[in-house]
Formats: C-alpha cells, sequence, structure tokens
C-alpha cells in the first residue's frame, strides 16, 4: 500500500476509531470525504502548522460540522496541536475535540460549524473579505492578500435556505477565490436523498453564476487524480467561484457503505474491525505509521516556507508603502480606534428617530475605522445604514468592478447576510456589521446565537422597533424579539432613548468583544439633557428627585419619554420619583454591585417598568410589588400615535401603575 492511500485510510480509522470509543459521532463523511480532505490538505492548502494565524493561510471551513472527526484526524496528521489522547477524548467534557467543530476552543478551527448551510455563509464572508482587503491593500508586486477559501459540506447544507441566499451572493459578486467542494453521497439521517431532493445541483449553481465542476470517486475513491485536476481549475478560474460536486459512498470502507446507518451512530466494535480488515488496517488502536506522519510534515514544512517568503515580501512592502503597512498591521491586529475624539458624536437637539441618529453615529465613527465595512439586506434607505462618501473619504459599493467598496448590498437574505458578517469578522482585517428590519431578527437570529458563541463583535443594526413601526401592522410590529435576543448568553442588547444613548450604543459595540444589536425606533424621540456617555453602564439615572425616590420609572427607547412625562405628573401628586433608563441590560448587569444599588436602591420597591415589548425582561427589576406596561399580544395595523395609547402606552397608565406600585408596598 503506497503512503497517499495509507494516509486516507489513516483519515477514515483514526474517526472511526474516535467515535466508537465516545460511543457517539458521524463515521460516514470522515469516511467517504478522506480522500477530498487529504487532496486537499497535503496538495492545495496554504496553511502552516506551527502558526495557525497567519494572516495570508488558507481558509478551511467544514460546513458539515457533525463530521468534526474529519478535522481532528487531519489536525492529528498535519502537526496542528491534537495529539492521540485529545482524539481519544472525542465529544467528552472539557477535551479539545468537541461534538462539533467550535471556534477558539479548538487551534486551526476557523469558524464553529454544526448548524447546517452556516459554515458555506462564513466561507462567502472569509472570500468576501479576501477579496476586500486584497483590493485594498495589495499593490504591484507585492500581493499581501492572496488566499483561498474552501469549504467542505453535504447534501444538508445544500437544502437548507441560508446556502441558497449565501450561494447567490457569492455568484452575484463573483468571489472567485471561493472554492465548495460537495460530498454528495445521496443518504442523510432518514435515508435516501430521493425522498427529499432531488434538484439537479449542478444546475443550480450554474445559474447562480459559479463554475460547476464534477468528479466520480465512487469507482476508485483513493484515486485522486481527477480530484486534484478539479481543484486546479478552480483555483484557476477568480471571476466566478467553483462548486466541485464530490460523487462519494458515505462511511465507505465500511460494512455499512452507503447506507444511512453509519451518518449519524458509531459503526459498532464488530464493523470497526471489518472496516479495518477490508482497508488493510493492522496497527493498534489510534497508531499510526511513522511514513504517514513524515508524508504529512512535506506538506506542513510547504507552507511554513510559504509564510517565511510572505514575511520576506512584507518586509519590503512595509518599506515601499509604510503607511499602507501600518495600517494593515492594525487592522489585521483588530486594533479599535479611541472614538473620544470624534467631534459632534453626542451631539444632537432636535428630535430624531434613533435610526437617523444611529446614521450620523456611523457615519462619524466609520471616517476612524478603516476596518469597518456593511450593509442592509435590501433595506438601506429605510434602515440608514449606508456609509455616506464626504470630501475625505469614499466608501463606495462592493462589487465585481470595485472589491474595494465598504457599502455592502445584500439583497434579501437575512439569514445569510448576518452568517457572512460572522465570515468577515472571523477572517480578521474587518469590523463588520449589518441591518435590517428588528422583526427579522427572527431570520438573523442561528446566525447571531453564532456570533456570541464565538465572541464576534459584529454589530447588529435592527430599526423600526415595538409598535411604533405602525400601518405595517403586527407581521412588521416586533414584540416578542427583545426577549428572544436578551436570552442569547454574549450577546449585547441596545435600545437607546436618544441621540447620545445612540452614540455610547454605537461605541461599545465597536470597542466591545461580543457581537452588539442597536434597536432603533422609526419615529422622533426627543434628546435628554442629562443622557449620554453614562449610557455604556446599560443602565443609568436620567432624572432623579429630591431625596429618596417614592417609585422607580424603568424605561428603555420611546418609552423612557414616557417615564420622563410621568415623574412630572407624580411630582404635581407629591410623588416622587426617579426616571432610570437601561438601554442596555447586559451592560448593566456587568456593573460592580455598589452602582446597580445606587441606580435601583433595594429599599424603593415601589417600580413601574415601561417597554413596547413582551414583559418577560423586566420580572427581575420590577420585583414582587412592583408593575410592568408592556406588550402581551401581538400589535395591530393603524397609525403609531393611535397604537401607543390603545396598548396602554400613556403617561395616565405609568402613573397609575406607579400609584397602584406604591399601595402595593404599604400593604
Amino acid at each position: 500500500m503506497n503512503v497517499q492511500k495509507t494516509t486516507i485510510n489513516a483519515i477514515r480509522i483514526l474517526s472511526a476509531e474516535a467515535i466508537e470509543k465516545a460511543k457517539s459521532g458521524h463515521p460516514g463523511l470522515p469516511m467517504g470525504c478522506a480522500p477530498i480532505a487529504y487532496t486537499l490538505f497535503q496538495n492545495f492548502l496554504k496553511f502552516n502548522p506551527q502558526d495557525l494565524k497567519w494572516d495570508n493561510r488558507d481558509r478551511f471551513v467544514l460546513s458539515a460540522g457533525h463530521g468534526s472527526m474529519l478535522d481532528y484526524s487531519l489536525f492529528h496528521l498535519y502537526n496542528m496541536g491534537i495529539t492521540k489522547e485529545d482524539l481519544m477524548e472525542f465529544r467528552q467534557l472539557g477535551s479539545k475535540t468537541p461534538g462539533h467543530p467550535e471556534y477558539g476552543h479548538t487551534a486551526g478551527v476557523e469558524t464553529t460549524t454544526g448548524p447546517l448551510g452556516q459554515g458555506i455563509a462564513n466561507a462567502v464572508g472569509m472570500a468576501l473579505a479576501e477579496a476586500h482587503l486584497a483590493a485594498k491593500y495589495n499593490k504591484p508586486g507585492f500581493n499581501v492578500v492572496d488566499h483561498y477559501t474552501y469549504a467542505l459540506c453535504g447534501d444538508g447544507c445544500l437544502e437548507e435556505g441560508i446556502s441558497y441566499e449565501a450561494c447567490s451572493f457569492a455568484g452575484t459578486h463573483a468571489l472567485g477565490k471561493l472554492i465548495l467542494l460537495y460530498d454528495d453521497n445521496d443518504i442523510t439521517i432518514e435515508g435516501d436523498t430521493d425522498v427529499t431532493f432531488k434538484e439537479n445541483v449542478g444546475a443550480r449553481f450554474a445559474a447562480q453564476n459559479w463554475q460547476v465542476l464534477h468528479v466520480d470517486l465512487t469507482q476508485d475513491p483513493d484515486d485522486i487524480t481527477e480530484l486534484a485536476s478539479a481543484i486546479e481549475k478552480a483555483k484557476a478560474r477568480t471571476d466566478k467561484p467553483s462548486i466541485i460536486i464530490c460523487h462519494t459512498h458515505i462511511g465507505y470502507g465500511s460494512p455499512l457503505e452507503g447506507s444511512a446507518k453509519c451518518h449519524g451512530a458509531p459503526l459498532g466494535a464488530e464493523n470497526l474491525q471489518k472496516s479495518k480488515e477490508k482497508l488493510g488496517w493492522d496497527y493498534a488502536p489510534f497508531e499510526c505509521p511513522q511514513e504517514v506522519f513524515d508524508h504529512c510534515s512535506i506538506a506542513a514544512n510547504a507552507g511554513a516556507a510559504a509564510e517565511e517568503d510572505w514575511k520576506k515580501m512584507f518586509a519590503e512592502y512595509e518599506s515601499t508603502y509604510p503607511e499602507l503597512a501600518a495600517e494593515y498591521k492594525k487592522v489585521m491586529a483588530g486594533e479599535k480606534p479611541n472614538f473620544d475624539d470624534v467631534e459632534g458624536l453626542y451631539d444632537f437637539e432636535k428630535p430624531m428617530a434613533t435610526r437617523q441618529t444611529s446614521a450620523k453615529c456611523l457615519n462619524a465613527l466609520a471616517a476612524k475605522m478603516p476596518s469597518l465595512i456593511g450593509g442592509s439586506a435590501d433595506l438601506a434607505p429605510s434602515n440608514l445604514s449606508e456609509m455616506k462618501d464626504t470630501a475625505e473619504i469614499t466608501y463606495g459599493t462592493f462589487e465585481p468592478n470595485n472589491f474595494a467598496g465598504r457599502n455592502l448590498h445584500y439583497g434579501i437574505r437575512e439569514h445569510a447576510m448576518a452568517a457572512i458578517a460572522n465570515g468577515m469578522q472571523l477572517h480578521g482585517g474587518l469590523q463588520a456589521y449589518c441591518a435590517t428590519f428588528f422583526v427579522f431578527a427572527d431570520y438573523c437570529k442561528p446566525a447571531m446565537r453564532l456570533s456570541a458563541l464565538m465572541g464576534l463583535p459584529v454589530t447588529y443594526i435592527m430599526t423600526h422597533d415595538s409598535i411604533g413601526v405602525g400601518e405595517d401592522g403586527p407581521t412588521h410590529q416586533p414584540v416578542e424579539q427583545l426577549i428572544m435576543l436578551r436570552s442569547i448568553p454574549g450577546l449585547k442588547v441596545y435600545r437607546p432613548a436618544d441621540g447620545k444613548e445612540t452614540a455610547a450604543a454605537w461605541v461599545s459595540a465597536l470597542t466591545g468583544n461580543e457581537p452588539t444589536v442597536l434597536v432603533l425606533s422609526r419615529q422622533n424621540l426627543p434628546q435628554y439633557d442629562n443622557s449620554g456617555k453614562d449610557a455604556l453602564k446599560g443602565g443609568y439615572i436620567l432624572e432623579d428627585c429630591d431625596g429618596a425616590p417614592d417609585v422607580l420609572l424603568i424605561g428603555t427607547g420611546s418609552e423612557v419619554e414616557l417615564c420622563v412625562k410621568a415623574k412630572a405628573a407624580l411630582a404635581e401628586q407629591g410623588v416622587k420619583a426617579r426616571v432610570v433608563s437601561m438601554p442596555c441590560i447586559e451592560e448593566f448587569e456587568k456593573q460592580p454591585c455598589e452602582y446597580k444599588k445606587s441606580v435601583l436602591p433595594c429599599s424603593v420597591k415601589a417600580r413601574v417598568c415601561v417597554e413596547a415589548g413582551s414583559p418577560y425582561s423586566w420580572y427581575k427589576y420590577a420585583g414582587d410589588n412592583g408593575e410592568i406596561v408592556g406588550m402581551s399580544t401581538f400589535g395591530a395595523s393603524a397609525p403609531a400615535g393611535k397604537l401607543f395609547p390603545h396598548f396602554g402606552f400613556t403617561v395616565e397608565n405609568v402613573v397609575e401603575k406607579a400609584l397602584k406600585s406604591i399601595e402595593k408596598t404599604k400593604a
């Protein structure tokens, strides 16, 4: 058996052994895709195992993340930090080899995958980032940014709607250095794909402006000649992305080959032994012959040499283009600007919708942040998310003839938009934002969840919040979305009450290390004298009374105005109220206990929480004696000015609730 075949079989057997030991996992994909992964890593993928974060490495995304043992077997064989012991701890608590690949947990994993299709969209974002940074920083003779993005997917990824959204976007934008390897094995968990998936995938991708290539790995899976030729063709065609449809057998080499039984369950001890016999594998569990490691080191050494050559070239680039090189180094290091000196950032006087104040902030901050890039899902004129050209800066539109453009047009593709933004952020060198109406957070949510899981500081502009949307009616009026997003660990949700709070929210988003959602109004809101940078703390005293308050009025966004007016009305009745603006619960909860108690004194039990959304966020702050003015139903179609009083969002109702809460504390 030659070393190539032995290495391919090593990938198969190591994967199956780890899954068998864990009594859990998906052996079908690693065993069927081993020749694909080997060909890519051995002959094409540009990477350095000793520097897995090298800027100019090729990116590899395992979109079919259930096949995670394929990653871990490769990382072991190519000396990327995964040991034999790590393989033996597959899917165990605290191991480097979790059930699905996790970014930031296992070195070499470029993105967290598992939710099918999202990896493809992440890869699109990475390819977009490569194209943009290359257009911005490369100069004749200095290809500082020059690499490919590869993704491996299965039938499940392509059945998910996000894959159509993302691949349509990639084809439209001619992302020619994106190569998708499709494991076409005709099997999903429920059996043969003929039950659910009969479309002509090649025709679908051709219609989306992709180069389509086919490779048959069913006759002799270990003959990679045709596959290598297809990858060469894909790399050579840079005016459009490429898909290589690889016809494979799931679970190749096992008695369960071609069956759904090997998709998501261990082979079983007997079948594992039979697989070893069929593949001619006669080594102890988790052991490989030294010739395999020596063979894999050829690719590793080539990658190390490629990085050394790149460093030498960059040194010359730095000498020739010092300012550009300095900026490149800063953005790739993720350095954040200091926004303290941005002129007029917190200056607002006239009533404005927070979507409008957000636009002002975005453009003021973009001028200081060359890495900022983003756009909207076909709603930029409404959510005001475009960076506007000035005399000093031309932002431009990202399109095939202008990859240097910083404004993106995603089309009506909310799910892919959010996942593509994740991919750009993962690539490095860019600060990504995206925008849509707040109600469509439902479409973005799976990708937003992964932003939080990976700790990616993507900014989500979500406008037209609450019943303030008005005439578009309940289909477009978000009432439950705030609590949905607030329930995601590691996600900041800002709902500012005015321009200064919006500015603080933007600064928090662009200087923080977690994703941030900016929930913004359609309708005009007043500007407050006492608002401002205290919003960075998440919650603060906007208006206070003399002495200890009788009641706390806590609000967010447009409802802060009701609290302010209710305070004045209560004062006429001799009731002392404190108005607390709480634009970001997550930031408020990070503050020291002393600060939180100074804003919300434990001694003041009478409280009213006011927000035109689900009340579930507020029970903690209302306490046993508090009252909540919120939305427990969907909205209705009518002008916003009529909807707010219809659903109880009036000064009179807030006052009534305050008096009721005070009475409850006396009972």
